[in-house]
């Protein structure tokens, strides 16, 4: 079990959906203390989507161990309570569009009137400024403007709707990094301070070496080796139409795997290229074609070659590396939690109720 590195560390969430809440679930599995400040029929998440018990499941997936409190923040009541328990906080991460939170009087300027050395990040879609920040948009959004989502194309050239939000999951570690840094500052300076995050930022932050690549070479794809181009970096059909990832870039990972089919012959072919007209390739796919999944499974385990299972989801938490590490886990109840760091299963705290620490935490203020 990982040491609890932030415990001591109070952080004000007002944010919804995914980036935000996410970000904030990672900060809370290393220890800190989240409060969750939600309108009074709660974060929208609670009510969209795929639902557990009446409860949207993203909400729940995304908000484990977290505090509550439900508030109005249009009634200067609620909003002169926020800013008593402000004083009790180290740090506060929102979601809003620019502008909002100023209505509210809620700001960075305004609440380091009332706590000078507090550490505030905003998650944005595109900054603060400028005419792309009043805009709105979603994960889809952000990687197609970032240049990602055309890199996810299928044989045909045309992007492929991704099932994952890959824009937010990047903005939330980016938000959490910035928290950190901030809060490292605060310990050796005493000063807190203020910093934007930009999901689309973000997300095109993770393109330099395509960019690079492209700058020298004209070529939009990235690392061509990377990208299925080679017979011993790819995906590969078993006999039952599941799939293997094959990733033996390196020799001797090739040499181990050419050895343990007993085809040598192939040890020359390493770099070369996966296309009909090579018939290393075209042996190799049938000789994937030859055996199933799991005996694949079990090859991949006892041969040091690179070789993976392309895992679906609903098989995760039965895998024995997850199990082993035991960073998929259930509560009582069904509800899933996987670990947000390696070897950080502090406990399972499910996610809270609407405004269920509200008369703790503020009726008292």
């Amino acid at each position: 079990m990982m040491e609890k590195l932030l415990e001591g560390i109070r952080i004000l969430d007002f944010t919804n959906y995914l980036p935000g809440p996410y970000a904030t679930q990672r900060l809370g599995d290393l220890g800190a203390e989240i409060i969750k400040v939600e309108p009074l029929a709660g974060d929208p998440a609670r009510h969209t989507g795929v639902k557990r018990d009446g409860t949207g499941v993203v909400y729940l997936a995304n908000n484990h161990g977290k505090m509550s409190v439900s508030v109005d923040l249009k009634n200067e009541g609620d909003r002169e309570k926020i800013l008593s328990l402000v004083e009790g906080c180290d740090v506060i991460i929102e979601s809003f569009r620019p502008g909002v939170m100023s209505k509210f009087g809620l700001d960075y300027e305004s609440v380091n009137l009332h706590k000078a050395d507090i550490i505030y990040c905003s998650i944005t879609g595109y900054g603060n400024n400028g005419k792309w920040s009043k805009l709105g948009s979603h994960d889809i959004n952000y990687m197609a403007l970032s240049g990602m989502l055309a890199q996810l194309k299928d044989t045909s050239g045309r992007p492929i709707h991704p099932s994952i939000t890959l824009a937010d999951y990047f903005g939330s570690m980016a938000a959490c990094e910035m928290v950190l840094a901030l809060l490292l500052k605060k310990e050796r300076s005493g000063l807190g301070g203020y910093h934007t995050i930009s999901l689309t930022d973000v997300a095109t932050s993770f393109m330099g070496t395509h960019l690079m690549i492209n700058q020298e070479t004209g070529e939009e794809q990235g690392i061509t080796l990377l990208n299925g181009e080679l017979i011993s970096y790819g995906i590969y059909e078993t006999k039952d139409g599941r799939y293997m990832a094959l990733g033996s870039l390196e020799y001797k990972f090739w040499q181990n795997f050419c050895e343990a089919v007993e085809r040598e012959e192939w040890l020359g072919a390493h770099f070369s290229v996966r296309r009909d007209s090579n018939p290393v390739s075209t042996e190799m796919e049938k000789l994937f074609a030859g055996r199933t999944f799991e005996e694949w499974t079990t090859f991949s385990q006892e041969v040091d070659c690179c070789l993976t299972p392309v895992l679906e989801v609903g098989e995760l938490s039965s895998y024995p590396y997850f199990q082993e590490n035991n960073s998929i886990f259930q509560d009582d109840i069904g509800n899933v939690k996987v670990a947000m760091h390696s070897g950080s299963n502090n406990g399972f705290k499910p996610a809270p109720s609407v405004g269920e620490h509200t008369v703790r935490l503020l009726d008292k203020l």
